[in-house]
């Protein structure tokens, strides 16, 4: 399939990708890079050679701990160097890694290991999460746990105080035939045995996802799927310079957009990795003033909390060259507000698990059009097809299903055939959400086909009201969703966050929509709060949002 009529200068949509293993974007960049850093971990830096040994030692120590190529090994870490040292350990040993989130409660971790099959889980020896993971033997099919200890991965003097200010973060655990010291680990010498991989038919990862058809479900991404989406991502940035960025990780890399577009696109092409374990908000601002970073993905409501930060102008932020914003709707307003603090590039891509994750972006040197996530990635190619019919694709223009071909979609959902067969029509993925093509080969979603609300019989898109509300100056967030209507089968309900000292009434809000919307769309319901719910990586959570409000019926 051809590219868009309109394409990035110096990008090329048709160059063939290099195919490999996924552990080898880690060893070509040790061999380039040995003595550049490679992360930054609350100040303590490891280089490229650093990473490199402690992978090959890790990777040895799994294979004579008995993981066989095939076998499930869990990530149940925060953002840290071990979450980047064990996911190329355990890929070089053969397995298969699966990301966990650690903020995860007791059904949802057993849920995970039991589908996957998870035979070896490494977590650290904090009270927040060793004993998530511990409480999982026995009762599933984990086997061996690998504890690691937070102290070792701390700078001096933090690494010196840490047993005594934070013994009571600290979790008790003892060595025996389910747990492996992480140090017991790199003790099985310096090289771990060569194991043959096939990159586009071998699984690499299983990312669990709650994909298009609700249930919590493993998508297979291949060695190639993950690094041609890699290269797919480089090739976007022309200006990029191999061995001198520094990429800002607040987005946790247990998440397919972290992993992909920061841990591994990062570590093909040589970048220092600052790594955040968790987001707060003047920490981190501290941290780009020091740290100087020159890359920070994210999602729009992180740019929309610094950008709003009341004592922004406090902050050197000038470092940043480029941003892309994903995970949810990037609003013009924040777009706009972020780049006038900054002067970087933020741009809108779009992708979903199942696809590596990324699919569209708009260009970071060229057009970017409000509202758009931009143009087909190299080697992508997107098609609008009809809501009732997925072989029927429908012309420039109109509006229905998104669908995506490309080397990054994935080989299907572990062990679930039939799902597999309702998102993948001819080798081409599902995405189920709305939208069109134009003239010039921008993507536009409308909506998620389940976000649809339909009052009286009308089809009304949320996006639409949220990107009429957010052109209110004091909105910070918001959220349209549809909730039951006695008449009208659904309505409009809009949930709404206010920048500080904001007053606005709803009847000032209706005001200002008043020709923005048409009477149809207008919100009905305006609920104003402190604060929405929001995902691990931080976009905003229609799911939760509406989960709230169904519990909040009578029964």
């Amino acid at each position: 399939m051809p590219p868009p009529r309109v394409y990035p200068q110096d990008v090329s949509w048709s160059d063939p990708f290099d195919v490999m293993p996924l552990w080898h974007v880690l060893d070509r960049s040790v061999v380039r890079f040995g003595t550049r850093p490679c992360l930054d971990f609350l100040g303590k830096r490891y280089s490229y050679a650093d990473v490199g040994r402690l992978v090959d030692r890790a990777a040895a120590g799994l294979q004579a701990m008995g993981v066989r190529k095939g076998d499930r090994l869990g990530l149940f870490l925060p953002n840290c160097p071990y979450t980047v040292i064990m996911m190329f350990a355990a890929l070089k040993a053969g397995a298969i890694v699966v990301n966990y989130n650690p903020l995860y409660v007791d059904p949802e971790i057993k849920h995970q290991i039991d589908d996957s099959g998870t035979k070896y889980m490494v977590t650290l020896d904090l009270v927040a999460t060793y004993p998530k993971v511990a409480a999982m033997l026995g009762r599933t099919s984990l086997e061996k746990i690998v504890v690691c200890p937070m102290r070792s991965i701390l700078p001096f003097p933090l690494s010196l105080a840490y047993p005594f200010a934070r013994r009571r973060e600290t979790a008790r655990w003892t060595e025996d035939k389910n747990h492996v010291a992480f140090r017991r680990l790199l003790s099985h010498g310096a090289k771990p045995l060569f194991i043959e991989c096939e990159p586009q038919r071998d699984v690499a990862l299983l990312q669990y996802t709650g994909g298009t058809t609700g249930v919590p479900k493993g998508a297979m991404l291949s060695h190639a799927n993950i690094v041609v989406n890699c290269q797919q991502c480089r090739r976007w940035d022309p200006k990029r310079r191999p061995g001198q960025e520094r990429v800002l990780a607040v987005l946790p890399f247990f998440h397919v957009f972290g992993m992909t577009v920061i841990e591994m696109l990062s570590l093909f092409d040589g970048d220092e990795i600052i790594l955040v374990p968790r987001f707060e908000l003047e920490q981190l601002l501290d941290i780009i003033q020091r740290k100087r970073p020159t890359s920070f993905p994210g999602v729009p409501t992180l740019y929309s909390a610094i950008s709003n930060f009341k004592d922004i102008g406090k902050y050197d932020l000038s470092s940043i060259r480029t941003c892309i914003s994903g995970g949810a709707p990037l609003p013009v307003e924040v777009k706009s507000a972020f780049e006038r603090l900054t002067g970087c590039a933020l741009v809108e891509g779009y992708g979903l698990t199942e696809a590596s994750p990324v699919v569209t972006n708009n260009p970071l040197y060229g057009v970017n059009k409000p509202g758009s996530i931009g143009l087909a990635m190299p080697g992508t190619t997107v098609e609008i097809v009809a809501l009732d019919d997925p072989r029927k694709v429908l012309p420039q223009g109109e509006r229905g299903e998104v669908l995506v071909t490309g080397p990054q979609v994935m080989l299907g959902y572990w062990n679930r055939p039939d799902d597999t067969a309702k998102v993948m029509v001819d080798g081409k993925l599902r995405t189920g959400d709305v939208g069109y093509i134009d003239e010039d080969g921008y993507v536009f979603l409308v909506d998620r086909i389940k976000d649809i609300i339909i009052a009286g019989g009308f089809k009304i898109y949320p996006r639409n009201v949220e990107e009429a509300i957010y052109q209110h100056p004091d909105v910070a967030e918001c959220i349209v969703a549809g909730v039951p209507d006695s008449y009208r089968g659904q309505t409009v309900k809009a949930f709404v966050v206010l920048r500080e000292e904001s007053a606005v009434t709803e009847a000032e809000l209706l005001a200002f929509l008043e020709d923005r919307l048409s009477k149809i769309e207008m919100p009905r319901q305006i609920e104003f709060r402190a604060s929405l719910p929001k995902t691990p990586i931080g976009k905003l959570s229609k799911k939760m949002l509406l989960e709230e409000e169904a519990a909040k019926r009578p029964a």
